[in-house]
């Protein structure tokens, strides 16, 4: 057997750069993936040949004071966090130009890309869904929200043991507000609780509490329980918690999935209701585990101060959180987050539909030499020329909840320097009103 083993194992070690070692202490190998702020490598750490992942974080794409403190944020979340379903961050290592997270390589992939070949059996879902469980438990305990629980930022290792990735969206107990709840609007749309969507504040364990429901019905049914090609009407169904469980799922699971999904925060079960419900408890092995039992992390290896900035930022996961960019709520209910600059801007405002139309309405009466047309239902369309030629844009108004609606504005034709002007200067100002003026300073 050690014959057979070690040409592979040649192999591996090959495929490494050997000249100019980083920070002479680790080979770099391939690329694994990247995005608009990281590229993640494969390396070997020289000095015991382990595989690690080796995030590079290019300081000069980090614009603002924001986003390298979001940076030092998800560093001061994971060098607490030394569970064995959690993706392990060794150290952090700093230049002037570069920041590189070296973490626990996982080679298994996302449970992601197990699932889009088929669904689970209820065992083997219950094994993934304990596993996780226990890990989001030691999270809470530790005060760190997750936000942004998908099959996407969970990862299988060699064993098929599930890890959790992508802290880029935590918060911690701190971040509270004096009302006791977090109020930054973030996460991906088909896994985000409903609390979310009333802009109210919400419980950060309950909200994660509610995506794990979402992944528990996707690891068996192969399939999310809300969706719908329309974002509107699948937050709709969200918040109304519309969902058909599929034949093959037993009573028990049908049951416990209806706690989990319970869109009342305050009645949804808790993590220790969790670990005591019979569906959970077959087979669940609490592993009992002590901090001490990991090598701690090396303060003085970090090279990054913290400056208390306590705003989010969205970072999505490719196999080993690779910020490439994805969808998330930020740009949808944060007013300093909206952008035009692709022609097409979401905006969440508590306001009615004939309000939002009648802002409009008056606004763009000042825009020369274009005209405003009624559409079906609540929506508008405006249409002018300019010296570039015809401009059009789309502006559709849909009701998310009794208090709440979604802007949708698009660019049809035309200009998007134009576009982003008229957006920026006139439109939304008269669609916010005073609510540009009240609202908090966060940003996403």
């Amino acid at each position: 057997m050690p014959e057979m083993e070690e040409a592979p194992l040649l192999q591996a070690v090959s495929a490494f750069k050997s000249e100019n070692p980083l920070f002479g202490k680790y080979e770099i190998g391939r690329l694994l993936g990247c995005g608009a702020f990281a590229k993640v490598y494969h390396a070997r750490d020289l000095k015991n040949g382990q595989s690690v992942a080796i995030k590079v974080i290019n300081k000069k794409r980090l614009s603002s004071a924001s986003l390298m403190s979001n940076i030092k944020r998800e560093i001061s979340v994971m060098r607490k966090l030394r569970h064995p379903n959690i993706v392990r961050l060794h150290e952090v290592l700093a230049t002037k130009a570069k920041i590189h997270f070296v973490m626990e390589f996982v080679k298994g992939g996302e449970l992601f890309g197990k699932i889009s070949k088929g669904r689970f059996s209820e065992n083997l879902s219950r094994k993934y869904f304990q596993q996780l469980i226990s890990a989001v438990d030691y999270c809470h305990l530790h005060g760190v929200y997750h936000r942004d629980l998908k099959p996407e930022n969970l990862l299988l290792d060699e064993n098929g043991d599930l890890k959790i990735s992508d802290f880029g969206l935590s918060a911690v107990t701190e971040q509270a507000k004096e009302d006791g709840f977090l109020h930054t609007l973030c996460g991906t749309p088909a896994y985000v609780a409903p609390e979310i969507l009333s802009k109210k504040g919400y419980d950060g364990a309950k909200v994660d509490i509610w995506s794990c429901g979402v992944i528990l019905y996707v690891l068996n049914a192969g399939y999310l329980p809300f969706n719908d090609p329309n974002l509107m009407n699948m937050y709709k169904k969200i918040y109304k918690g519309e969902y058909r469980c599929p034949k093959w799922m037993s009573s028990e699971l049908r049951r416990f999935l209806s706690r989990l999904l319970d869109i009342n925060p305050i009645t949804r079960i808790t993590i220790e209701e969790i670990k005591q419900d019979p569906w959970f408890k077959k087979g669940f092995k609490d592993k009992k585990f002590y901090d001490e039992d990991f090598v701690e992390f090396n303060d003085d290896k970090m090279g990054v101060k913290d400056d208390g900035c306590e705003d989010s930022f969205s970072f999505n996961a490719f196999d080993l959180i690779s910020f490439s960019s994805g969808l998330d709520l930020s740009g949808l209910f944060d007013e300093s987050c909206s952008s035009s600059t692709e022609g097409s801007v979401r905006l969440a405002v508590e306001e009615s539909p004939e309000k939002i139309l009648e802002r409009v309405s008056e606004v763009t009466k000042e825009v020369e030499n274009t005209r405003l047309k009624k559409k079906k239902d609540w929506g508008v369309e405006l249409q002018g020329h300019r010296d570039t030629g015809i401009f059009v844009m789309g502006l559709d108004v849909f009701r998310l909840t009794d208090n709440l609606v979604v802007v949708n504005v698009k660019k049809r034709a035309g200009d998007a320097g134009f576009f982003h002007e008229l957006w920026e200067k006139k439109i939304r100002p008269a669609i916010l009103g005073q609510q540009l003026q009240d609202s908090s300073s966060s940003s996403c």
